[in-house]
């Protein structure tokens, strides 16, 4: 039941609002772990879940899949409708991660709901790439041009939020990053340690885990990173995984000639494999992490790392406080930071993860401060 409040004079202020937040299933079984999009969804539903408003929050299905128990999260804590179910009973529809059409677009809009593109990606980097290298993202594209507003997570503001802003007609703003421990927390409960780092005498694992499908996020930096530092201390390395690299190892001239000149290739301690969830690759096979990113500055994949205490040495300058930090392309400093965190991480490891839970706490879907912001900007909605 939506509460509204009046001041007395007939204008209507904060209530509890019902909200949704799209998603596109593409298996009645999907993993949280195929990327980002359905956990952001799952985070800000936890947010609206924490505002003394007590809003009503429904995850949406934008696709004809169906919705069953064969989900990996709790369907009555965190339910999830098709859209034709709640069409007629929302405030808000805010499309996150499946998209409405134009006649679906109409009909929310003719019962007075407020539409918000929730942008959380680097799309015009990515449709950028598409156009340049003939990648086909979809067979056609619709622009939906009837937002109220559109709201851009702080990681893809520099390359996209004018792209946005331009094409959907709307205004545009920056809105708070949020991220929640409750993915890796049921990932990692049946894992050793319950996934968390432990530390080791042995000679360190390292993990390069890009995505490798743009510029953004792509190995190439991290590797050259972690050479470096294998040219520095040795046999303190004793093995590299770069993940989601295997078709370059196998199909890539480019990749397989630049390889060929690293010593810790030379040396037969690199594979370059395939596709893994995090929370077991960090737990069986990685010491430490190294990244790199181009315009795409806070990462859910960084905070699942650091969560559980494993260094990560990155040059993510949105969050530069986690982990080990060096900036920009600096590969030696890159360098230093992986050699600092090979000889001395296991010495402060307590305070390091506790360290790291303190920076990350600023980014929570329970901080009061993220809560308050996300009611801020649906009132306003609201009250358009």
């Amino acid at each position: 039941m939506t509460i509204v409040h009046s001041d007395g004079r007939g204008r209507r202020g904060p209530r509890s609002l019902r909200i949704g937040i799209t998603i596109g299933l593409h298996r009645e079984d999907e993993s949280l772990w195929v990327n980002g999009i359905k956990q952001n969804a799952l985070y800000l539903m936890r947010v609206f879940q924490h505002s003394p408003l007590r809003h009503q929050v429904v995850l949406v299905n934008t696709t004809s899949v169906a919705i069953t128990r064969k989900l990996p999260w709790d369907l009555e804590r965190y339910p999830v409708r098709c859209f034709d179910d709640v069409k007629d009973g929302l405030d808000i529809l805010i499309e996150l991660g499946g998209q409405i059409n134009a006649s679906q677009t109409d009909y929310i809009k003719s019962c007075g709901t407020k539409l918000v593109s929730y942008c959380c990606g680097p799309e015009f980097v990515q449709l950028s790439e598409a156009m340049i290298f003939n990648r086909r993202m979809s067979d056609s594209i619709f622009i939906n041009q009837r937002y109220d507003e559109v709201w851009v997570i702080p990681q893809v503001v520099e390359t996209s939020l004018h792209f946005f802003k331009t094409l959907r007609r709307s205004p545009a703003r920056e809105v708070p990053f949020v991220w929640d421990p409750m993915c890796i927390e049921a990932r990692t409960r049946d894992l050793p340690n319950h996934g968390e780092y432990r530390p080791t005498a042995a000679p360190r694992r390292i993990s390069v885990m890009e995505a490798n499908i743009d510029v953004l996020k792509f190995c190439l930096y991290p590797t050259l990173i972690v050479e470096n530092a294998y040219r520095i201390v040795g046999d303190e390395i004793s093995h590299l995984h770069v993940t989601n690299a295997e078709h370059l190892a196998k199909h890539s001239p480019e990749f397989i000639g630049i390889a060929r000149y690293l010593d810790i290739v030379r040396d037969r301690k690199v594979s370059f494999v395939g596709h893994f969830e995090t929370p077991q690759f960090l737990s069986e096979h990685t010491d430490i992490v190294v990244s790199h990113q181009w315009g795409l500055a806070l990462n859910y994949f960084y905070f699942d790392v650091c969560w559980n205490g494993y260094p990560f040495v990155h040059n993510a300058h949105l969050c530069r406080d986690l982990g080990y930090y060096y900036a920009n392309n600096d590969v030696d400093e890159g360098a230093r930071q992986l050699v600092h965190a090979i000889r001395n991480h296991d010495a402060d490891l307590e305070e390091y993860r506790n360290r790291q839970r303190r920076v990350i706490a600023s980014y929570l879907s329970t901080n009061t401060e993220v809560v308050a912001r996300y009611d801020e900007l649906v009132l306003q909605l609201d009250a358009k």
